[in-house]
């Protein structure tokens, strides 16, 4: 069996209560935050592990949010760089460079998911280009293939879906079922998440980063 992934570093003093992100009613939170603007981008690049400086190039598509470096960079220092071993799921891959990320770091497995055709068909081309024989592009449900996991078998569970698209409590509630139980969640939204919100799925704040318009959440079980 591979090696489940240890807890990276003392956790960090939690930040006062901040409002948690509600995708579709008041009473788990305040309203969504405006969708950032498609920025175009073109290409993402991969920032570390085997695959350091390699450009992808990316469809564009409105509300597609590439993670940005800057962000990347800090999850990736949080759960270290050696990722050998580990399981992960992409659920909504959109550009792939997260789930490619945790692939060029040493993963096992990774399962890139996306439900667009044309984004599914270039995660693939990138994968040709990589020679990524751990990752596995499907096309299809993000919330599906969570819930398709076996119990306890990931290590990493990567949730960055559209931020208009009411999908933050049902993802987090799909995720938890197949996490090891010293595995992580990392949680992208427009809006900080802290453990009261978070206390319904058996999750915590670890981690918490804000750039620009993106909070980026590394959760744990509790």
């Amino acid at each position: 069996m591979s090696r489940a992934p240890s807890r990276p570093g003392a956790s960090a003093p939690r930040s006062a209560a901040r409002p948690a992100r509600s995708s579709a009613r008041a009473a788990a939170g305040p309203a969504a935050a405006p969708e950032p603007a498609h920025r175009g981008a073109g290409e993402v690049r991969i920032i570390g592990g085997q695959w350091k400086r390699t450009r992808l190039p990316v469809l564009q598509r409105p509300g597609l949010r590439p993670t940005p470096d800057r962000v990347r960079e800090t999850l990736f220092n949080w759960l270290g760089q050696d990722l050998a071993g580990w399981h992960c799921v992409d659920a909504f891959a959109g550009t792939g460079v997260l789930g490619l990320e945790a692939a060029s770091r040493g993963a096992a497995e990774v399962l890139l998911v996306e439900g667009d055709a044309g984004l599914a068909e270039q995660l693939r081309k990138s994968c040709d280009k990589l020679g990524a024989e751990t990752v596995r592009v499907q096309r299809g449900d993000g919330l599906a293939a969570l819930r398709q996991r076996a119990p306890r078998s990931t290590h990493l569970v990567l949730l960055d879906p559209p931020f208009e698209g009411g999908l933050f409590e049902a993802a987090l509630a799909a995720a938890v079922p197949g996490l090891a139980d010293d595995g992580w969640v990392y949680l992208e939204a427009p809006q900080a998440w802290d453990d009261a919100a978070l206390a319904p799925f058996g999750l915590a704040v670890h981690r918490h980063l804000r750039a620009g318009a993106v909070h980026a959440h590394l959760l744990r079980k509790v």
